[in-house]
């Protein structure tokens, strides 16, 4: 329709620029232009009318979607540049030829998958706390783990002032020296299995996604990529419209 606006963020994500939220920073950082004025959030803008820049460069027509995983390794942070020098994710990603940005955090010294995309529609559709979509990790932790201790996790713990949601927790293998646990989780808060186990008194010593979805990380190597096939975009997909249709209904 001629004429119509849409919110600056949304229309920075459709391109592939960042997550939604990490648009609202770059606009909140004066880093974004519309038609030569600097942005503020809340901003909209007529896509194909108004000329947007992100940093004086262009913002140009979204390529075509593409989306990937990555297996990424202890010792790096989930970010595209890191001012203070320390090991991001782009140094990994360099073989991609699209610009893409990650779904979601894996903290420094977590490891497994990531994935990252173009599509920030779809992004921002995992990304929302509705959709509930389950991502499944392997939890080292140093000594022994009580019955209490798994049921609590189990039942929720607060962190930060607020309890977490239900979650799966199993026991793959146990000796005097340690515990790995299976947690699945349908939240995603930051550092959030670290801090369910600290609420309960455990020491995480490696911590692993292995699965987002019915996407599994698989055999990949540590530090390497690939495309995700349709069949798991459309399951990925999939997942987060039932979990927001769930959300609503509710």
């Amino acid at each position: 329709m001629a004429g119509e606006t849409i919110k600056l963020q949304k229309y920075l994500a459709d391109h592939g620029i960042a997550s939604r939220r990490k648009c609202e920073d770059l606009i909140a950082a004066g880093a974004v232009r519309i038609n030569g004025r600097t942005a503020k959030v809340g901003d909209r803008v007529a896509p194909g009318a108004d000329r947007v820049t992100v940093r004086g460069r262009p913002v140009a027509a979204q390529e075509p979607p593409v989306y990937y995983m990555l297996h990424k390794p202890r010792g790096y942070i989930t970010t595209m540049q890191d001012e203070k020098g320390r090991k991001c994710v782009a140094e990994l990603i360099a073989g991609i030829p699209q610009r893409v940005f990650p779904i979601g955090r894996l903290d420094r010294e977590s490891e497994g998958l990531l994935l990252l995309t173009n599509d920030g529609a779809f992004a921002n559709l995992l990304a929302h706390p509705s959709s509930h979509v389950s991502k499944t990790y392997r939890v080292t932790v140093r000594g022994g783990v009580t019955q209490a201790q798994a049921a609590a996790l189990s039942d929720g713990v607060v962190i930060d002032g607020r309890a977490t949601l239900p979650a799966e927790v199993r026991v793959l293998t146990a000796d005097t020296t340690r515990t790995v646990l299976e947690i699945v989780l349908r939240e995603g808060r930051n550092r959030q299995i670290r801090k369910m186990c600290e609420a309960v008194g455990l020491d995480v010593a490696r911590l692993k996604r292995t699965k987002i979805g019915a996407v599994k990380l698989g055999m990949l190597k540590a530090g390497a990529w690939r495309p995700l096939t349709q069949a798991e975009v459309h399951a990925l997909r999939t997942s987060a419209e039932k979990g927001g249709r769930r959300h609503a209904v509710l």
